[in-house]
């Protein structure tokens, strides 16, 4: 695994937050890594190793996952509350411009940064997310985020994850099930494997109209100027082909790459996805 030193810092409200900074070429702005709803900075491992030290990749836990605590008050999970974080994350490391890479929930805090940060994103990735959501996608979402789960071994959750991911990554073997089963769950001190965030995240994604925000599409519009990629799962539930196409139009200059045979979300290791980036780190470096 690809060596990162640990960062932390303070939340308006107090709370410790977590992120993995990986070093790489101080030529270009540093990769932020944000992920999605119920996941952690260990979801960008794989691209960190694979970016190597062409750029430094800062993967970040929002609070109540991972290594971040967990809020007193759970109707701080939300998008404006975790772009509040990550600019305070940005001020603690005296990070002025940087490339943002949102898988999910993370897309959605990268479009929001682009509209209350503007001047400081040299580039963004948004990882199979847009500015409309797919109902179906989120129905499925709202039945499982927030459901405790508990298991006597690694290869129990992995066959959890495999139950209940199999349309998402229909190629995968064990090796892989058990790999995303450790970047999702933990162990705690009694020997059992749970989900590592707090399961109050639920609570404000049930509201309706929460999971997103404001107008996302005027959010969206603020990447204009900033070389932009479009990652969609061909499987996806969530991102739509039609929107992806319409988020492209809007934006120049902008990409979309689609990777086969996979749903929400894809890893960013796939080839497709890893030679996008490339040429988007190559237009930020130009």
């Amino acid at each position: 695994m690809t060596s990162y030193e640990n960062r932390y810092w303070w939340s308006k409200d107090g709370l410790r937050l977590h992120a993995r900074d990986y070093a790489g070429d101080d030529a270009l702005p540093p990769v932020i890594c944000l992920p999605g709803l119920t996941r952690n900075a260990r979801d960008f491992e794989g691209l960190a190793e694979a970016l190597g030290t062409r750029a430094r990749v800062i993967a970040v836990s929002f609070r109540g996952r991972g290594e971040s605590a967990y809020a007193k008050d759970p109707m701080s999970y939300v998008p404006l509350t975790y772009v509040q974080d990550v600019e305070a994350m940005l001020d603690e490391l005296g990070i002025g411009r940087f490339v943002a890479v949102g898988t999910s929930l993370g897309g959605i805090v990268t479009m929001v940064l682009a509209a209350t940060a503007r001047g400081r994103l040299a580039g963004a990735v948004l990882n199979d997310i847009g500015p409309e959501i797919e109902p179906a996608g989120l129905a499925r979402i709202r039945g499982y985020v927030g459901r405790a789960q508990s298991f006597p071994t690694w290869l129990h959750a992995a066959r959890c994850v495999q139950e209940n991911n199999e349309d998402v990554y229909p190629d995968w073997g064990i090796e892989d099930w058990l790999a995303m089963a450790k970047r999702t769950y933990r162990l705690t001190s009694a020997g059992r494997v749970v989900l590592d965030y707090d399961l109050k995240i639920a609570e404000p994604f049930r509201v309706p109209g929460s999971e997103a925000g404001p107008d996302m599409w005027a959010a969206l519009d603020a990447l204009n100027g900033v070389p932009t990629l479009v990652v969609r799962g061909e499987r996806s539930d969530i991102l739509s082909a039609d929107v992806a196409e319409r988020m492209v139009q809007a934006l120049s200059p902008s990409e979309l790459v689609t990777v086969p045979h996979v749903g929400h979300t894809p890893l960013l290791t796939e080839a497709e996805a890893l030679a996008g980036i490339g040429r988007l780190l190559d237009k930020v470096a130009g």
